[in-house]
């Protein structure tokens, strides 16, 4: 149950209340695109280009894959495509929480992958510990922090099923440095009045401020010689002799080969499309808390926050101590289409508003400064998939489900591997030769879809219990989270 599910059901649609009153100054853009330092976008293609490496996607998966290339060839030719700008997307509106797991969580990974799940969580912490090396290596002014998480009860239910998972993973030898709270040492470190439990990893996580993290990588890659442009959409991928052809809106490039780090957007390989689906989530930031605001909450340790219901949120400390606090409502569009108007949900903004205030009633009278959304790529097992097309000479990974901010980079070396026709530990992983279930068409997916949301929910109030079409799903290794 999360923080204000006692009032969930009593809320009727345009409900208002002393909450709203939060929200009369939010502006509606992601707080961390809100920022003097954004940096300019680079000229569009207007030419006709040619390259080693073709790069479409400026987000996280595409500057990684451009930066990696170079990382292991410096004299390869790259080029990476953008849209629209640098980090516009999911990677500059999410709540900034870079995660070891490769597995959307080591149960979903125990679930899926018991056989090699050891050598998945050491390649996730193995990535995490890389992306740290190189925010140092390359001067990324991104406020990264190694602060930890903790997954948080606000049920009984709740504790329960996190000791549960402690125990599991414990079983597997895959609980190193994490512990169980009860509610004393949880609200030690946070206080709350809605937290019963807590399950806490010290290290698997690191915060940091999502857009510049982008920006940074797209200096990186500059600076590393990969030619960037931006506002240009690649709009068909083809054959062209032995390698591949994309047209844009004023040019083309002609490329040996091409990684595709396209995510929530229709990707060019038209066959990867029905795997994935956008799912909207919101998130709103607070006007900064002062010292005595902040002692009221303690956070000394400024450790990331999920709560443990089905509909969950999670929340965080930025860099000048705003908290951020996303989650929830997670919304999916009928017809699956990622469009502009998607991305603000006044009631979505209200649910999340009244929450907080729930979850921190210590904190009335805070103020909320920014609200937004964004699509994040689903797929149904919750983590990346990966593929190539075109005979090997195109390379695609997509579908991390919310956990992208690390994992994204770890999709780029697998397609990099994949690209160059290598087998190695990666590219053996069942998890990147296997692919999720795709989705059905309309109105199939709307219909399971919107179940499945009903039935976690109603999971959530009646202390976790799963309906007969949760437990079909289960069986199928199906879900839906965000």
């Amino acid at each position: 149950m999360a923080p204000g599910t006692t009032h969930r059901n009593a809320e009727p649609p345009g409900a208002t209340g002393p909450w709203t009153r939060s929200l009369a100054g939010a502006r509606p853009l992601p707080y961390w695109l809100d920022d003097p330092d954004r940096p300019d976008p680079e000229p569009a293609l207007t030419a006709a280009e040619s390259c080693d490496l073709l790069v479409v996607g400026g987000g996280y998966s595409g500057l990684w894959t451009a930066l990696l290339a170079k990382e292991r060839d410096p004299g390869r030719d790259v080029v990476l495509l953008e849209g629209r700008e640098t980090g516009w997307a999911a990677s500059g509106r999410n709540g900034g929480f870079c995660a070891a797991s490769l597995t959307h969580g080591t149960a979903n990974g125990l679930a899926r992958w018991p056989r090699e799940i050891r050598t998945l969580e050491k390649l996730g912490a193995r990535n995490l510990d890389e992306i740290e090396e190189a925010v140092t290596r390359y001067g990324l002014d991104c406020d990264f922090a190694r602060t930890g998480e903790i997954d948080v009860a606000t049920a009984p239910h709740q504790t329960a099923e996190l000791r549960a998972r402690h125990e599991e993973a414990r079983r597997h030898g895959l609980d190193e440095g994490v512990e169980y709270l009860d509610a004393d040492r949880v609200r030690a470190r946070v206080d709350s009045p809605t937290f019963l439990g807590g399950l806490y990893d010290p290290r698997g996580v690191a915060l940091l401020d999502p857009a510049r993290l982008a920006w940074g990588l797209k200096r990186a890659c500059l600076a590393a010689g990969v030619r960037v442009y931006e506002h240009t959409p690649a709009l068909t991928l083809r054959r062209y002799g032995a390698g591949m052809a994309v047209r844009t809106p004023y040019g083309s490039v002609r490329a040996r080969r091409v990684a595709l780090g396209t995510n929530v957007f229709p990707s060019l390989v038209r066959r990867v499309r029905p795997y994935t689906v956008p799912v909207y989530d919101y998130a709103l930031t607070t006007e900064p808390l002062d010292p005595g605001r902040l002692a009221s909450v303690g956070w000394a340790g400024r450790e990331g926050l999920g709560d443990s219901a089905n509909q969950f949120h999670y929340f965080r400390l930025t860099a000048d101590n705003r908290i951020l606090w996303g989650g929830y409502d997670a919304v999916y569009p009928y017809g699956g289409r990622v469009r502009a108007e998607y991305e603000h949900r006044p009631e979505t903004y209200a649910r999340l508003a009244r929450h907080f205030f729930t979850c921190f009633p210590q904190l009335e009278g805070l103020r909320f400064t920014h609200a937004w959304g964004g699509a994040i790529d689903t797929c149904s097992r919750f983590s990346a998939f990966f593929g190539t097309a075109h005979g090997g000479r195109v390379a695609y990974a997509a579908g991390y489900t919310g956990l992208g901010v690390g994992a994204t980079r770890f999709g780029a070396q697998v397609m990099l591997d994949l690209l160059a026709g290598e087998r190695t530990e990666r590219t053996s992983l069942e998890m990147v030769r296997s692919r999720p279930v795709p989705f059905p068409p309309e109105p199939f997916a709307w219909a399971g879809i919107t179940l499945t949301k009903w039935s976690l929910a109603r999971a959530d109030e009646e202390g976790g219990r799963r309906n007969a079409w949760l437990r079909a799903m289960d069986r199928l290794g199906l879900g839906f989270d965000s």
